[in-house]
This record gives C-alpha cells, structure tokens and sequence, in this order.
C-alpha cells in the first residue's frame, strides 16, 4: 500500500499498473493531468485473510486548488506467484 500511495504522489503510472491485478487494471492510467498535492497516508489497518487475500483500510490526505480532501478506502489484494497486487477497493465515509 505504501508503495503504490508513493506511486501515486510520484505519478509513476507504469508501477502502479505493474501492481494492479490483471483482472481489474485499467488499460491505461494517465496521471499527467493530476495536480493533486498529497500530504499523507495513515494506514489505518490491515488483514490477512488467508495465502493469497488481504485487506488494507487507509486514509489518504491530499489538497486539490488548495482544498483539503481525503481518500478512506478498504482496498483488496491478491497474492499470485510471491507477489501482491491490488484487486480493488471500497470507499468508506
């Protein structure tokens, strides 16, 4: 998770879908025209469901034209051949 949120902050968009799951990775993920600033992330908690699941509840703080925002998200991973990808998440209030 840490990994991807750096990811995100560097706009590295050839990581990020290197660590998406096949089954859900977007065909292409253009980041060029995000100008969010990101100011931090708490991971807030995080479960192994078994081998190959796993669960990671974060925030996410960063500011758009000077407004404040947050990303709260359970995301999902999936574990295949020794590596983990993300699946997918849901966002919480």
């Amino acid at each position: 998770m840490r990994s991807r949120y750096s990811a995100y902050v560097l706009k590295l968009a050839d990581y990020l879908r290197a660590t998406w799951h096949a089954s859900t990775r977007p065909a292409e993920l253009d980041l060029s025209a995000d100008d969010s600033k990101w100011l931090g992330l708490e991971v807030r908690a995080h479960v192994v469901r078994d081998a190959t699941h796993a669960t990671v509840e974060f925030v996410a703080r960063y500011r758009v034209a000077g407004r404040g925002h947050r990303l709260h998200e359970l995301s999902r991973f999936l574990c295949e051949d020794g590596h983990w990808y993300y699946l997918d998440g849901d966002f919480l209030a």
